[in-house]
């Protein structure tokens, strides 16, 4: 099975990297605006430099790294060779941009399209990346896809219509998280820690904790009582996080992104009325 990456940006090429662990090198066609890029990556990861008539014909999956205006043009200039195809699956990772918009386009009900949402660890193999599909797409489909995106994290399938508090959890999550690693280091140094020490300490509590949730299954109040010693440091502390509003301000910080996502989206949506 072919499976081809139309642009090797940051995203793209994160996942690139993850599925060249899953095919062969001849069966990953690489197509990037700067041929450096292609080749760079192929003598890291390997692949094979392509074009895009022949990913369009040939490849079974194609990934769609390129910037959300540039997916309805790129596929309808491709529309002839699409319209014939019956065994392509078409993966966007386009922010703001519908699975019913680019239906529209390629005006063929038989090929499968799915969107999907990674976030930054994915460059790393501990990303999220929410995903969701058309209705011609198989479950057979969804599970090649998740096979050969398992190197850059869990998949999580969602409604399309739920792709925006994803992105708002998931997507934005990472830059919040780093907020609070940033700030519990910060109160390490100032209590006497060095910054590697108080750094290295928050970021592991983070992973830790984050683990905990994961694997036990229990639900976060739980874990933190379970730390809490009656008249103890750690309630101590959580008394005063509510007291400052920690939690409120996390759900608003949420919110806020999620309008912004939604903002987005309707102005990705303006800048493709052409098509």
């Amino acid at each position: 099975m072919k499976v081809a990456f139309i642009g090797l940006g940051n995203m793209g090429a994160s996942l690139a990297k993850a599925v060249a662990k899953e095919v062969d090198a001849q069966d990953l066609l690489l197509v990037n605006r700067s041929p450096q890029k292609v080749q760079e990556f192929i003598s890291q990861y390997g692949g094979t430099a392509s074009d895009l008539e022949q990913v369009f014909q040939e490849a079974e999956v194609i990934f769609l790294g390129v910037k959300p205006y540039q997916i309805c043009p790129l596929l309808e200039e491709y529309q002839g060779i699409l319209a014939q195809r019956f065994n392509l699956l078409l993966v966007s990772m386009a922010a703001g941009l519908e699975l019913e918009k680019m239906a529209d386009v390629i005006q063929n009900d038989r090929l499968g399209l799915i969107r999907i949402m990674p976030n930054t660890p994915v460059a790393i193999g501990q990303g999220v990346i929410s995903l969701a599909r058309s209705q011609a797409v198989t479950d057979q489909q969804v599970a090649k896809v998740n096979q050969l995106l398992s190197g850059a994290g869990a998949l999580y399938e969602i409604e399309e219509k739920l792709m925006d508090p994803a992105t708002a959890v998931a997507g934005c999550g990472p830059a919040f998280v780093y907020q609070m690693i940033e700030a519990m280091a910060d109160a390490g140094v100032g209590l006497g820690l060095t910054r590697e020490q108080a750094l290295q300490m928050a970021a592991q509590t983070f992973q830790g904790a984050s683990q905990m949730v994961l694997e036990t299954g229990e639900h976060p109040a739980r874990l933190r009582d379970a730390v809490c010693s009656p008249g103890g440091s750690t309630i101590a502390g959580v008394n005063r996080l509510e007291q400052v509003g920690l939690r409120g301000d996390i759900i608003a910080g949420v919110e806020a992104a999620y309008k912004r996502t939604q903002e987005m989206g309707q102005e990705a949506t303006k800048d493709m009325t052409n098509y």
